[in-house]
């Protein structure tokens, strides 16, 4: 099983497979570029490199990550989703991530800049905070979505959200543990 570290270094690598371009050159090419904001950066990759959006979103991370001094760890990522108005919400994740960790050994937290992604061989589910409550996605291709987990596009297929522990029920701890056996 890859680690999310080792993923994102074999994409880099394809990307510079690919486009004959080091990550160190992309760096300066986008700096260079005077773009500061990660959507304009992966549209002008996209436009004016003609890259997939994958490679481009990736090269725009990395090189907002560079200017920025280096990336951020995994706490002060989270620590970051649960500061200031969203600082309520944070015993609630953690009752959320106790509950998918206890499904098995093999899980994999990754914070990203605004959610958390749970991944065992791949991902089931993401975490973060959105608009005062608890978004939480899970990946089950093929369900069908219900007045409670919608359907979504993205890095999720269907997500819910909640305002308290009371919403951590049953039927979500189901629906997290499905998601997980799926990823396996």
């Amino acid at each position: 099983m890859n680690t999310v570290d080792q993923q994102l270094a074999i994409q880099i690598a394809n990307i510079e497979k690919a486009t004959g371009r080091t990550l160190a050159e992309w760096n300066a090419l986008i700096a260079a570029s005077g773009l500061k904001k990660h959507g304009q950066i992966v549209a002008w990759l996209k436009t004016e490199h003609g890259l997939n959006h994958g490679s481009a979103n990736r090269l725009a991370l990395k090189a907002l990550e560079a200017a920025a001094g280096g990336a951020a760890s995994g706490m002060e990522l989270v620590d970051a989703h649960y500061s200031g108005r969203n600082a309520g919400l944070r015993s609630l994740y953690d009752q959320v991530i106790a509950t998918v960790t206890g499904f098995g050994s093999d899980v994999e937290l990754a914070p990203k800049k605004a959610w958390v992604s749970r991944r065992r061989r791949k991902q089931f589910a993401i975490v973060g905070p959105a608009a005062g409550q608890l978004e939480i996605g899970v990946t089950l291709p093929g369900r069908q979505p219900t007045a409670r987990f919608t359907a979504t596009e993205g890095m999720a297929t269907h997500k819910v959200r909640i305002a308290d522990a009371a919403g951590l029920d049953e039927d979500l701890i189901g629906w997290l543990r499905d998601a997980y056996e799926g990823a396996g």
